[in-house]
């Protein structure tokens, strides 16, 4: 079974009786059957305890449970009951009675429970390598760092283990894994989730996030999550957003000035993101440039004030008593906190006082703001031989939000020419999370065709076709068909035939002048439908692939003759000069044929 784990996928198939939780239920516990090879859980809902929750629904009424059926993975600072929470150090494991309050809204609205996931040690990292149950892995590229500290959570989702999950966020953990898993991420404002069953990290700072197919998805169990929780004395309601920047006409959006962007030499994210700042433009967004130099200045404060104090303050009596236990990097980090003086203290939350006087300024001029989530992303290895370094740029763009009370929205916004996800964060004032999530939708939108829950499409890692295992479609119409000359570029890399299908109908088929290739060109009319393979590969070998395509050639969005999309074979228009129009044989094969090629 492949059918996407989105949401409105989900409650369709339930709904028509396709589909039960149970059987659901059954279906992910094949998908999770073996070695858990990502390290992505530490711990999992035993089989019984599993289909008794999806027993638990037989009889409910569906539209009175707005998650009804639905699979969510808990990072494992946050408390399950009868499950432990470790926070990724077994010798602090204690088994709660009573779930976090955030968990408990979600299960009552008949969301299925199905584990907890790896994080950062104590939350303390933004790259997936610091924990004990080992170092989690990115759902593209098992070499690559997944991002922390919630990576467990994030890459649970990307594999289609489940709907959504929970992470937390206090310097960047629920939005850095969604851009490198190619997932929505979206941190709420400080206070609209209850933070009480979360082991802290800076329990001043703390949120709970949501990682999400799609921001339909994300908007969906924020509506449920969310709410005021007298038990924790940071919580507060979300207060109405007023503007909604994100369904409207027309909008103005900050944009770093280009002194202030960062990419650690990662030319795709560069260009990524200035692919990104366009597809905001055509969505009626005005670009000004902001001096990100007073919230660069605020994420310093993060690390190198009172706030590692309160990381201290957390787990002071275990880090005290047991500090061999603690990975080495997340020691180092929490064990500058215990000399901070308090008037350290006063003088930092003076600093962060006049800081945030500059940086409001900011949304006098504009409604949201527009950065990379990450600069850039690293191989596993390379984090571990220079942890601290090369974590500080994974948090370049997202430390300042919690320190300068704002919401995110991490959204993907494509990939590098590797076949590693790029994504892209939108930010605004608090209780903006509404606004935020309806701009995020319209972006995913763009980037990949038919997304998002308002056309009952598939999610962006089903568009993408991203299946579980990490597996990549990519449709071919020339060469690289069953028995041509290049099928060899697809089958050296594991790949296997899905199907022999045909595109929608709004392209034009050319034979390139080398005689030995076609160009495939999106047409607004009199298109046809070009025959066409789709094709299923590990996503490890997809960068490789893309990287042997030469021009005028290259990988883009292709539309089936159902409606979905793919990626495929696609050509630039300076190709067709003196390319002869074939599109009357409807595939290459059959032009082939025409010529009396023998193939």
């Amino acid at each position: 079974m492949n059918t996407s784990l989105d949401i409105t996928t989900l409650r369709s198939l339930y709904q028509s009786g396709e589909l039960t939780p149970l059987g659901l239920v059954e279906v992910l516990l094949a998908r999770m059957a073996g070695e858990d090879a990502h390290h992505i859980w530490i711990s999992r809902l035993d089989v019984d305890a599993l289909r008794a929750y999806a027993r638990n629904l037989e009889g409910r009424d569906i539209a009175s449970l707005p998650l009804y059926g639905i699979p969510f993975a808990i990072k494992d600072n946050i408390d399950l009951a009868g499950l432990p929470t470790t926070a990724a150090c077994p010798e602090f494991a204690y088994t709660p009675e009573r779930s976090a309050t955030v968990v408990q809204r979600l299960i009552d609205a008949g969301a299925i429970p199905i584990g907890k996931t790896n994080l950062d040690q104590f939350a303390t990292g933004l790259n997936g390598t610091r924990s004990p149950y080992g170092a989690c892995r990115n759902a593209f590229d098992p070499d690559f760092i997944s991002g922390g500290s919630s990576s467990g959570s994030a890459v649970a989702v990307a594999l289609g283990l489940a709907s959504f999950s929970l992470g937390t966020d206090t310097a960047g953990s629920g939005r850095v894994p969604a851009a490198f898993n190619h997932l929505v991420g979206h941190k709420p404002s400080c206070g609209a989730l209850s933070t009480r069953g979360v082991v802290p990290a800076c329990r001043s700072l703390d949120a709970v996030s949501i990682f999400a197919l799609t921001a339909e998805d994300a908007e969906r169990v924020l509506a449920v999550a969310a709410g005021f929780d007298a038990d924790d004395e940071y919580a507060r309601p979300l207060a109405p957003h007023g503007f909604d920047f994100g369904r409207a006409a027309d909008f103005r959006f900050g944009v770093p000035r280009q002194k202030d962007l960062q990419f650690f030499g990662n030319a795709d994210a560069e260009r990524l993101f200035a692919e990104s700042v366009e597809r905001l433009k055509s969505l009626g967004g005005t670009a000004v440039e902001i001096d990100l130099d007073p919230f660069l200045d605020t994420a310093r404060l993060l690390y190198g004030g009172p706030w590692v104090a309160e990381r201290y303050l957390a787990i002071r009596d275990f880090f005290d008593a047991q500090p061999d236990t603690i990975f080495p990097p997340v020691r180092e980090i929490i064990a500058g906190g215990r000399d901070i003086s308090a008037a350290d203290t006063f003088a930092h939350l003076h600093t962060l006082r006049a800081l945030k006087r500059t940086c409001d300024a900011v949304w006098n001029d504009i409604d949201v703001m527009l950065t990379p989530t990450a600069g850039t992303i690293y191989r596993i290895d390379d984090m571990q031989a220079d942890p601290i370094r090369l974590n500080s740029h994974l948090g370049y763009y997202t430390n300042f939000m919690n320190l300068l009370d704002l919401a995110a929205t991490a959204v993907p916004a494509g990939f590098q020419n590797d076949g590693l996800p790029f994504g892209v964060t939108l930010i605004a004032p608090p209780h903006q999370d509404g606004p935020l999530l309806h701009l995020a939708s319209r972006m995913q939108q763009a980037l990949g065709g038919k997304l998002g829950a308002t056309d009952h499409a598939l999610p962006p890692a089903e568009s993408l076709n991203l299946l579980p295992g990490g597996q990549v479609r990519v449709a071919v119409v020339g060469a690289h068909l069953s028995g041509l000359p290049l099928n060899v570029q697809l089958t050296g890399r594991s790949a296997r035939l899905v199907s022999a299908t045909q595109t929608a109908t709004k392209y034009r088929f050319y034979a390139l002048p080398d005689g030995k290739r076609p160009g495939l060109i999106q047409v607004q009319e009199g298109g046809a439908t070009i025959a066409c393979e789709v094709w299923e590969m590990p996503a490890s070998q997809f960068g490789s692939f893309v990287d042997g395509i030469p021009a005028p050639l290259g990988i883009g969005k292709l539309e089936l003759a159902d409606g979905s999309m793919v990626s495929g074979f696609i050509c630039e228009g300076i190709g067709m000069t003196d390319a002869r129009d074939i599109t009357e044989y409807g595939g290459w094969r059959a032009w082939l044929a025409a010529r009396g090629n023998d193939f």
